[in-house]
């Protein structure tokens, strides 16, 4: 693909000022004392580039918290009861079941086929409509009747690192906006004294991907997620240096702020009005990041709802966080909780993920519903891909599950979803959609549906071509949004 041709971007502030120091200089000179011209530069960076933007038509929620179980749940353990594949445990995988498929870690070829694998967790059936849950997630099956279960979707990669790039980008290209991205330069953000896309980490280690799975792309960077810290200053080397009076730092932040001002002038670069914009926010976080994370005014009630645990950095932390920063207009924050990949074990390295996430997930959606949140906040909860049928076996005496990406299950809650209900199916070893399936395209124009954004309309151009999250796909799925 040919690039876009650069002169076709020139403006007139840039012509001049390239035209050789003594013109450009008189140029742009002339132009810095248009009143006219520096008064609409500072009146764009006054709004700010993430001021908030009319959406396409009138929006169903107004922010987007989305808890990422990065590593692949295994929805066979969690939420898709399935008696058929209990029926037929240790029986060798059919043919017809393994025909055409490839998985990451398992030869479907040979002559010894992989043995289907019934569950070893009890399940129930909870709330109104009697959603399918299993022992592991006891907190999250007492708000059954909050939450939209998904099942039946599908994704197409079943290496992890592509795979949560597809699931948080639309891509399985690094490099592309991420949705929490694309969101806000789509309808900006309510916020003033935080970003406007919040990134929360928990578990042993960062996902696989990294910031990439944050990032704005080609986006201008202003857009892209901003990690915090649940513990001490919410980003690091926030606060003031020592010795320096508020006075003085803000008068150098008034003086940087002219020259990136006339620089802006001078070229038309949008990163500058990002790095303006991020001086300004850091300089306003300086009160509102230390009150974000004191959860000193929290009640004893939340805070053992949530299972807190002071100085700690915890998903029970993240969570507590997250409704912290919606209360304060964020528009879309994303928690991300690894340690979900079960090859060798279904035992106890799954009991002590699922202890750690369920109380906090039930208490986020709880809480928010008592704060009056949740009918204008969409809370996600899943992974990049779900688990096989079929067990694997790594270890003598244990058992564990593959990367599946034919179907998977995952839930939702908030924005006026058809709540206490069950969408899309499995068929009978929860192998496959068992109707139509439900594509990862499909759910990022649906959430970008309920926050009144056309997933055709939002588009970027970049390269000579408009890009746009759902690339050249995606339905939204009309029995979430009515």
């Amino acid at each position: 693909m040919l690039e876009e041709n650069p002169l076709k971007r020139e403006t007139r502030r840039h012509f001049f000022s390239r035209c050789g120091m003594g013109l450009g200089r008189v140029a742009l000179a002339s132009l810095l004392t248009d009143g006219a011209l520096w008064s609409a530069s500072q009146t764009a960076v006054a709004a700010g580039p993430l001021a908030p933007k009319p959406p396409h038509f009138p929006p169903r929620i107004d922010h987007v918290i989305y808890l990422f179980m990065a590593g692949g749940p295994s929805h066979l353990e969690l939420f898709d009861y399935k008696p058929k594949l209990q029926e037929l445990d240790a029986q060798p995988t059919p043919d017809s079941v393994l025909k055409g498929k490839r998985f990451a870690f398992m030869d479907t070829f040979s002559k010894e086929k992989p043995k289907l694998l019934g569950t070893r967790r009890k399940f129930q059936r909870y709330g109104k409509n009697g959603l399918y849950f299993s022992e592991l997630l006891p907190h999250t099956a007492s708000i059954a009747d909050e939450l939209t279960v998904i099942h039946g979707v599908n994704t197409e990669n079943f290496n992890h690192g592509p795979a949560k790039c597809f699931a948080n980008t639309g891509s399985f290209r690094f490099g592309r906006p991420s949705m929490g991205a694309w969101i806000t330069y789509g309808v900006g953000s309510p916020s003033q004294e935080l970003p406007g896309f919040v990134v929360l980490q928990s578990g042993p280690r960062g996902p696989r991907g990294g910031a990439a799975l944050w990032a704005s792309g080609f986006l201008p960077t202003v857009y892209q997620g901003v990690p915090f810290r649940s513990t001490g200053d919410p980003i690091l080397d926030l606060s003031r240096p020592q010795g320096v009076t508020e006075r003085a730092q803000k008068q150098t932040l008034e003086t940087i702020r002219e020259l990136n001002l006339a620089r802006l002038a001078e070229t038309g670069d949008s990163e500058i009005a990002t790095r303006i914009a991020a001086y300004e926010m850091a300089y306003r976080m300086q009160t509102s990041g230390p009150e974000l994370i004191d959860f000193s005014k929290e009640s004893r009630e939340t805070l053992e709802m949530y299972g807190v645990e002071a100085g700690q950095a915890s998903f029970a932390n993240n969570c507590l966080l997250a409704a912290r920063l919606v209360e304060r207009g964020v528009r879309f924050v994303q928690l991300y909780h690894t340690d979900w990949d079960h090859h060798a074990d279904l035992s106890q390295p799954l009991d002590d993920v699922c202890r750690e996430v369920d109380r906090p997930s039930m208490a986020l959606v709880k809480d928010l519903k008592r704060r009056g949140l949740l009918d204008r906040t969409l809370v996600i909860w899943g992974g990049e891909f779900g688990r096989t049928p079929m067990g694997e076996a790594r270890e003598e005496g244990k058992i564990g599950r593959n990367h599946h990406i034919d179907s998977f299950s995952l839930w939702m809650a908030g924005g006026g979803l058809p709540a206490g209900q069950a969408i899309g199916a499995s068929d009978e070893l929860g192998f496959s959609p068992l109707d139509r399936p439900i594509e990862t395209h499909d759910l990022h124009a649906t959430i970008l549906h309920l926050l009144g954004l056309d997933h055709t309309k939002l588009t970027f151009r970049f390269q000579g071509r408009d890009f746009r999250l759902t690339d050249i796909k995606g339905h939204v799925l009309r029995e979430l949004t009515g």
